[in-house]
């Protein structure tokens, strides 16, 4: 099944992708291998959730903000890429979780995203991962994630 028809499918709708005016680029291609910038929670030019998982957030809110980074992820690869369907394999994430102290479930936050990735891309979503928690992230996001995609 096509790709973007498959997102289409899970009722994912992936925002528009506008030109960045911030001294980095959301893609930068070296070889065949794409590396994506750090995505947060943003929807509709705002963050949907800020603040630190385990004080101002639950785990369920931080999982819905790693699927979000994910949207807007795969957003930012089809303005670059033109076609989702260029994608050959997500080869790594490197995701950040801003943490109470204490709180010890970065990877399950993490997990909603890798999850998301098999689910949309099956055999070629699966991917090696880092999920670090920190003290602060950009604007108060809780999560950030980048990636590595072979095209």
């Amino acid at each position: 099944m096509n790709i973007e028809k498959k997102i289409e499918k899970m009722g994912i709708v992936l925002p528009e992708t506008s030109k960045t005016g911030s001294l980095f680029i959301p893609v930068r291609q070296l070889g065949n291998a794409l590396y994506v910038s750090g995505q947060i929670p943003f929807k509709d030019g705002k963050l949907l959730y800020t603040g630190k998982v385990g004080k101002d957030l639950s785990l369920e809110e931080a999982e819905e903000a790693a699927r979000v980074c994910i949207i807007n992820m795969l957003a930012a690869l089809k303005f670059y890429l033109g076609d989702l369907a260029k994608v050959k394999s997500i080869v790594k994430l490197q995701a950040f979780v801003s943490s109470e102290v204490g709180f010890e479930q970065q990877h399950i936050v993490i997990n909603a995203a890798s999850q998301l990735l098999i689910d949309i891309f099956g055999q070629s979503g699966r991917h090696a991962r880092t999920a670090i928690g920190t003290n602060q992230l950009p604007m108060d996001a809780p999560v950030e994630i980048e990636a590595i995609i072979e095209v």
